[in-house]
């Protein structure tokens, strides 16, 4: 065919006469060949699935845990492999990517692409400074500060004279109140810069803050002191008056301690038994529990020199609203307390105070509270609270 066109000349009419052979020649051959269905494109249903995989259409970078597209492995292996990358090229790559973590606020991924930047080995203290950096300022934006203060002190090693990792170092200092080294590093930073606005606000704060922090600490040691003394006060008072406490956790009695003497009625809980101003009489928390009704009054502060009358007055006051037939009035009532050691109760005399009461050998402070049990006289009731069963508290 060269060679009959070399030979002739050819008019146009032959030219487009065999082009349309060779048009119907082709179309030929291609009928001819077997006809089978693409299969290796993207399927019609998942295409933008797809398409959001592949690296160069992807809008977001592939998270831990997700299926990487293998072209995206072959980049991530340029510029992570160890063995196409020197260990400044690794450090830095991690640096950017860390950066980039930063600038979208994703400060936890940042923290791990600056981990894995200095788990690289390089070298260069530049780099090293900057990723420590990095990865404080991260640490510092998650208020973990005393990592955040720890990587700041460590870029300072690696680069001594780095402005940003010494005021990085002031802020975590005074998040974690260790006011002396955000002193030392604010008085640094105005060594080099006297202008440093920051520094100097960050000074004075950091100066009042630790005033006013041990200001606090003096007035807690002296509550404290004061609080102590009370207590060996009201602990004197109450083995003077040889008053027996039941320590229901451990089966014996126990030595007074604030926790011992806290009561543990949840009306009274603010209102543990403690000694007047003067010093000479005990005030304490009181439970009267009516069995009849299975409920309980409570007397915050009751004094030891009240009577049982006095306390009696007082309860019923008013109507309980429970007591439709009137049965609980003045007069007409018996109170008991529990002997604990040998299970039996013992009936109160109405004219004695309290604390002739809390002095009698049957009777223990429960709980931290004085608690009574208030019957109808001679009823019903007041049997079947008497007989009832009762299983001694056993003392090691």
């Amino acid at each position: 065919m060269e060679q009959l066109a070399a030979q002739k000349n050819w008019t146009d009419e032959e030219r487009l006469e065999l082009a349309a052979q060779l048009d119907a020649e082709l179309d030929a051959f291609i009928d001819g060949l077997e006809k089978k269905r693409y299969e290796e494109g993207w399927p019609e249903d998942r295409w933008q699935e797809e398409m959001d995989k592949h690296p160069f259409f992807m809008k977001r970078a592939p998270q831990p845990g997700d299926d990487v597209h293998p072209m995206f492995e072959g980049l991530q292996k340029l510029k992570y492999d160890p063995e196409e990358n020197t260990r400044d090229e690794l450090a830095l790559n991690y640096k950017e990517d860390g950066n980039f973590y930063m600038k979208h606020k994703k400060f936890r991924m940042a923290i791990y692409s600056f981990t894995e930047g200095i788990k690289s080995k390089t070298e260069n203290p530049d780099v090293l400074a900057v990723l420590y950096n990095n990865r404080s300022a991260a640490h510092y934006f998650i208020k973990n500060y005393r990592s955040s203060l720890s990587d700041a002190q460590r870029a300072l090693f690696f680069k001594p004279d780095y402005t940003k990792a010494r005021w990085r170092s002031a802020q975590c200092a005074y998040e974690l109140e260790r006011f002396d080294v955000c002193t030392q590093m604010c008085e640094e930073l105005l060594e080099v810069d006297v202008d440093h606005k920051e520094a100097n606000a960050l000074l004075h704060k950091n100066k009042m803050k630790k005033l006013e922090m041990e200001r606090n600490q003096r007035k807690e040691a002296a509550e404290a002191k004061r609080r102590l003394t009370r207590f060996h006060r009201l602990r004197d008072a109450i083995e003077q008056r040889a008053i027996k406490f039941d320590d229901q956790k451990v089966g014996k009695r126990a030595t007074l301690s604030e926790e011992l003497l806290r009561p543990k009625f949840l009306p009274l809980e603010d209102h543990p038994v403690h000694l007047e101003e003067d010093g000479s009489t005990l005030i304490w928390p009181a439970a009267f529990s009516y069995p009849e009704f299975l409920f309980s009054d409570f007397q915050q502060q009751l004094p030891e020199t009240a009577t049982m009358r006095d306390c009696l007055a007082t309860l019923f006051a008013e109507t309980l609203p429970c007591d439709k037939a009137q049965n609980y009035r003045l007069g007409n009532v018996h109170v008991y307390y529990e002997n604990r050691k040998v299970g039996c109760v013992h009936k109160v005399d109405e004219e004695k105070q309290l604390a002739d009461i809390i002095a009698e050998k049957g009777f223990f402070v429960s709980g931290g509270a004085l608690l009574f049990y208030v019957v109808p006289k001679d009823s019903r009731v007041e049997q079947e609270f008497i007989n009832q069963q009762r299983r001694p508290m056993v003392y090691s």
